[in-house]
């Protein structure tokens, strides 16, 4: 198909900007958070994270689609983010484990996207402007009405949104079953799953909502509270219940992204919507204990508020390079330590995978 065929495309941002393009994938209308990602692989794996659900994901590196897709790079059962923008977009496809192109991929999960924008000035201008809502449209084509869908777009701060994603019933992932932990999906990816699983653990996935008298039958050795889209604050109302039984029963916890920040929450600390947010593979992350430098991949718009923090609750260990973010936290009151970013790294780097091992370590010592 050339250039010239593919039908048009416009991006409408709730600050007024209208951008024009060629539309990719499923053809119709769809809306979200615009944010954007820096890596330069993984554009599969970025796309199915649970966390972007409901999120407009522009891809800053230029070449978009040119290795195809494959059931293996799924990071969950479906697409999760609400439309795509990038650059260049390769109908086209080179890559012997591939089974379709991403333009096939896309339509069959019914996504919606454009290409040819410009993405370096369009993620210059929401740097200096903050995320914001927009609206992708391959149908309508009347800028006013598209500018204004955007702005009446629900905004993702108040928004709960793991219930959206998380699994209907609980699950047993078997492991060598050297540890029995309990994993509560708030939007788990799958390569967390399979880090904890080769280190010997069988695992009993719960969903989001889950009664306490269900958790316990489980008899866990340690509790891992997992990533997940929306606010803290708003998936906090349920899912402290959770956390505050983990604690009582004294076992390790660990918890990445929505799970740091839960983990965060139940201590009293606060959480914050960030101007622009960390969503990447090339974010420097500092461990205050080791003093070392871990590249590491991120995706979130929250964070855990440094203003809040107590020191005889919480122990910062790591932080982000960039902005000076709280990126890791060891709880004083419970054996516990949580991370902001992605130690699973699915896409990479995996200089963070060394966090798996230390709560097997953890659960190695108390038993």
């Amino acid at each position: 198909m050339s250039l010239n065929e593919r039908k048009k495309a416009i991006l409408a941002l709730s600050d007024g900007t209208v951008v024009h393009g060629k539309a990719v994938g499923h053809k119709g209308i769809t809306g979200g958070e615009l944010c954007f990602n820096t890596s330069m692989t993984g554009y599969q794996e970025i796309f199915t994270d649970p966390s972007y659900y409901g999120q407009l994901m522009m891809m800053t590196y230029p070449h978009i689609g040119n290795y195809g897709t494959q059931p293996r790079d799924d990071e969950a059962r479906k697409v999760m983010v609400a439309g795509i923008i990038c650059r260049a977009f390769s109908h086209e496809y080179s890559n012997t484990m591939a089974d379709r192109s991403l333009q096939e991929y896309l339509e069959d999960n019914e996504i919606t996207g454009i290409s040819g924008v410009d993405t370096r000035k369009l993620v210059r201008h929401v740097r200096e402007k903050g995320v914001m809502n927009a609206v992708i449209s391959s149908t309508e084509m009347d800028e006013d009405k598209l500018v204004q869908m955007a702005k009446d777009w629900d905004d993702m701060e108040g928004l709960e949104l793991a219930t959206k994603v998380t699994r209907s019933e609980a699950q047993t992932v078997n492991g060598e079953d050297e540890f029995r932990v309990a994993a509560f999906d708030y939007g788990i990816k799958q390569n967390i799953i399979n880090n904890l699983n080769k280190r010997g653990c069988t695992l009993r996935i719960f969903p989001a909502k889950t009664s306490v008298d269900e958790i316990k039958e489980w008899e866990a050795d340690g509790y891992f509270f997992s990533n997940g889209p929306g606010d803290p604050t708003a998936t906090a109302e349920y899912a402290l219940e959770a956390v505050n039984y983990a604690k009582e029963t004294g076992k390790p916890m660990f918890g990445i992204c929505l799970g740091h920040q839960l983990m965060a929450l139940s201590e009293g600390l606060k959480t914050t919507k960030m101007f622009v947010g960390h969503r990447g593979a090339n974010q420097p992350v500092k461990n205050l204990e080791t003093g070392l430098v871990e590249i590491s991949t991120q995706n979130h718009g929250f964070a855990v508020d440094e203003d809040s923090l107590d020191e005889k609750i919480a122990e910062v260990t790591h932080i982000n390079l960039n902005d000076n973010t709280i990126e890791g936290l060891k709880f004083k009151n419970f054996p516990g330590f949580s991370v902001q970013y992605h130690p699973e790294a699915s896409p990479g780097p995996h200089d963070s995978a060394y966090l798996f091992d230390q709560f097997i370590d953890m659960m190695k010592e108390q038993k």
